[in-house]
């Protein structure tokens, strides 16, 4: 196991794609310790800013606030990223495995554009989370995002496939352009939750305001949400059983998602 420790608060953002565990997994320490990060335009090395304990290993943890610190886990493939304390954005961008555990909180676009891995955050998120680039087609097209606390704007922003859990209420155009995957809002969400989505799943454990271009469609017991119930089970997290009523749209793309409210939650 590789150990970070910050030293001081970065006086702007650390941009630090180097702190993952395709990049350090065959290195000594030293030669952690030579890595690049970016403080502006300026190229600065990994001990600048960090005390590195350990070497040669995928799984690393950093112990401290690295609110400040960009891009760590970028593109990752393999390994453990454990942080004690909070994040900065783009935590595991691009990231198509592995997992990262967060036990404070994290910025914007966490896990944007991944495809593949598990991502846990202990607290909240910023907005963006598993989104699309601007100007890119495509957001996360798989693996899972589980936040115990609430979100930002944008949760799942033209994702395709992967599965985003929300612990508590996020804000507005959760399932913005959504082409597949699934969405649960265990505290709901506040206005235009899958505004023009054209495929996918969204869960609301809670009532939430529906735009007018999603039509009643049924309500019913989905089995499906067995399957989601139990692979959701280790996490600590659950779904109530029993009937949801089911809303599809977005009419005015048209698309042909759905949104699933539990009726409990009335």
């Amino acid at each position: 196991m590789i150990t970070f420790t910050p030293k001081e608060e970065p006086s702007v953002p650390l941009e630090a794609e180097t702190l993952a565990p395709d990049v350090v997994a065959s290195l000594t320490n030293d030669q952690i310790r030579a890595l690049p990060v970016y403080l502006g335009k300026r190229q600065r090395r990994v001990d600048d800013f960090f005390t590195v304990e350990g070497e040669a290993s995928d799984e690393l943890e950093i112990h401290g606030d690295a609110s400040r610190v960009k891009w760590i886990g970028r593109a990752m493939t393999r390994g453990r990223v454990s942080i004690h304390g909070s994040a900065g954005m783009h935590l595991g961008a691009y990231m198509k495995g592995g997992a990262i555990e967060v036990r404070g909180d994290t910025s914007d676009w966490l896990g944007a554009e991944m495809s593949g891995g598990l991502f846990r955050v202990r607290g909240s998120a910023g907005g963006q989370v598993g989104a699309a680039y601007r100007g890119s087609l495509s957001g996360m097209t798989d693996g899972t995002i589980i936040v115990d606390g609430s979100a930002g704007l944008e949760v799942g922003m033209r994702m395709k496939r992967g599965t985003i859990v929300l612990g508590k209420a996020v804000r507005d155009f959760a399932g913005l352009q959504m082409k597949g995957g699934t969405i649960v809002l265990c505290g709901g969400a506040e206005l235009r939750t899958g505004a023009w989505m054209n495929r996918g799943t969204i869960i609301s454990l809670t009532a939430i305001p529906l735009l007018p271009t999603f039509a009643y469609a049924s309500t019913y017991c989905p089995t499906f949400l067995q399957l989601y119930a139990r692979y959701l089970s280790p996490f600590g997290l659950t779904l109530p059983d029993g009937n949801y009523q089911r809303y599809t749209g977005d009419a005015a793309v048209p698309g042909k998602g759905e949104i699933l409210v539990w009726s409990g939650a009335a």
